[in-house]
C-alpha cells in the first residue's frame, strides 16, 4: 500500500518542547519525572510534565490540553511548510485523539456547587466547547472535516489510523493527526486507585518494574496526499504505510493474556502495508512499565518479529501521556527512521525472563526503512502504526 505521506510532524512534552529538543534529552538519555506541580492532589507520585511552551493561544485555565496540542500543531504545519493560503485551498481534516481534553476541566464547577450551593457557569462552558479537533480547527483558521477520538490511551494511534483513511478515501488533501492530554488529578488519582501507578521511575520491561508514571504533551502529524504533496513540489521523506486497530474486549483494564487483539493489530499493519516482518526494523512499544502490559506486550512482539527484535519503549522519557501517547510515539517513530538512529530505553536494566524481547540499553543505529509504533488501550483497544521512509517521493 502507497500510504500517506508525513509532511510535517510536532511534539511537546517532558523531553522537549519540539521535535528539536526531543532529539537531544533522546541523545543524552535523559529522563526528568518530578512532584507534578500543576494541581493539589493527595498523591505525591513521580510525574512527567511539559515546561518551555508558550501557549500559542490564549485558551485560559483549565484547557492546558488545547494549549498543548495547538503548540504542536503549529511546529507540524512550519515542519511541512504548509502556510495559511495553502491550507485555505486545500481539503483538510483534523482528527485528533484525547482522553483529558476539557472534558475534566468542569471540577472547580463542581467543587464550588458542592461547598458553596453555586458556581460559575464558565466551567461548564469550556467543557461544552472542548472539542479539541473543531478548537484546534478554528483556532488556525480553517473550514475542515473534523473528530475528536476518546478511545482511552489508543486515542492519539486511532486518530492518525482515521485521518489515514480520510485520504485514502479521498476526502482529505491534508489530515492533522494525533492526541493531545494534559496532567490531571482524575487520571492521577485513578490510576492510583487501580494500582497501576509506581512511586518511583518507570521501568518499562524491566524485571523489577511496578507500575507507570503518568506524563502529558501533544503529538502531531500532518498527512498528505502523495498527489497534494507533489502537486506542491513538497518529498516528504516519510510516509504512513499501513495501520491496523483490534479491539478483543477481554476487560475493562486488563490487556488480554494472550495478546489476541494486539497481534491482530500488528498482522493487520503489515498486511496493509504489504510487509513482512523480516522488513521492521524495530518497534516502539507501548510498554507503560506495568506488570501486565509489559508481558504481554513483549510476549506478542516476539511471536510476530522473533526474540531478536530491536525495541523500546520511551515512557522513561515522557511517561505514559495517555491519549497523547500514540501521536507523541509516532512522531518519536518517524525521527528515530529519519535520524537514523534509537535511544536507549530508559528504565530497563535487568531482564525479566518471562518476556523473550530485550529492550535497548544503549544508542543504536537503525538498519532498515520501516518501523512499528504501538498503542495499547483500556477496553483491549490495540493499534499498530507502521511508519516507513520515503524514496524518490514514493513510501
Amino acid at each position: 500500500m502507497a500510504g500517506p505521506f508525513i509532511s510535517g510532524m510536532g511534539a511537546v512534552s517532558s523531553s522537549g518542547a519540539n521535535t528539536a529538543e526531543t532529539l537531544v534529552s533522546f541523545r543524552a538519555a535523559r529522563s526528568l519525572p518530578v512532584r507534578q506541580t500543576l494541581f493539589e492532589s493527595p498523591l505525591d507520585l513521580p510525574v512527567f510534565e511539559a515546561t518551555g511552551f508558550a501557549a500559542a493561544h490564549p485558551y485560559g485555565d483549565g484547557v492546558r490540553t488545547l494549549e498543548l496540542a495547538s503548540h504542536a500543531v503549529r511546529e507540524a504545519l512550519a515542519d511541512a511548510a504548509l502556510e495559511p493560503d495553502l491550507l485555505a485551498r486545500a481539503r483538510v481534516g483534523v482528527c485528533l485523539g484525547t482522553t483529558v481534553a476539557s472534558q475534566l476541566n468542569d471540577l472547580a464547577f463542581y467543587r464550588s456547587f458542592k461547598t458553596t450551593g453555586s458556581a460559575s457557569m464558565t466551567p461548564v462552558m469550556r467543557y461544552l466547547k472542548g472539542n479539541l479537533a473543531e478548537a484546534i480547527a478554528a483556532d488556525i483558521g480553517i473550514r475542515a472535516i473534523t473528530a475528536t477520538l476518546t478511545n482511552a490511551c489508543s486515542s492519539g494511534a486511532d486518530a492518525i489510523a482515521l485521518g489515514a483513511q480520510w485520504i485514502d478515501a479521498g476526502l482529505c488533501d491534508i489530515v492533522l493527526a494525533g492526541g493531545a492530554d494534559e496532567l490531571n488529578r482524575v487520571p492521577l488519582c485513578g490510576f492510583h486507585a487501580l494500582g497501576l501507578s509506581s512511586p518511583l521511575p518507570c521501568l518499562p520491561f524491566d524485571r523489577h518494574r511496578n507500575g507507570l508514571n503518568l506524563g502529558e504533551g501533544a503529538g502531531i502529524v500532518v498527512l498528505e496526499s502523495p498527489a497534494h504533496a507533489r502537486s506542491r513540489g513538497r518529498k516528504p521523506g516519510l510516509a504512513l504505510c499501513g495501520h491496523g486497530t483490534a479491539c478483543d474486549a477481554h476487560h475493562l483494564t486488563a490487556p488480554h493474556p494472550g495478546g489476541r487483539g494486539l497481534l491482530a493489530a500488528l498482522r493487520i499493519s503489515l498486511d496493509l502495508a504489504g510487509l513482512r516482518p523480516g522488513d521492521i526494523a524495530f518497534v516502539n512499544a507501548h510498554g507503560t512499565g506495568t506488570r501486565d502490559n509489559d508481558l504481554i506486550e513483549g510476549t506478542a512482539l516476539a511471536a510476530v518479529f522473533g526474540p531478536s527484535l530491536a525495541v523500546l519503549s520511551t515512557k522513561g522519557f515522557t511517561g505514559h501521556a495517555l491519549g497523547a501517547s500514540g501521536g507523541l510515539e509516532a512522531v518519536f517513530t518517524g525521527l528515530a527512521l529519519r535520524e537514523g538512529w534509537l535511544p536507549p530505553s530508559i528504565g530497563f536494566t535487568e531482564q525479566d525472563e518471562r518476556i523473550p524481547v530485550t529492550p535497548l540499553r544503549e544508542h543504536t543505529k537503525i538498519h532498515g526503512r520501516y518501523a512499528i509504533s504501538t498503542s495499547l488501550a483500556f477496553g483491549g483497544n490495540n493499534t499498530a502504526l507502521l511508519i516507513g521512509l520515503a524514496r524518490e517521493g514514493t513510501p
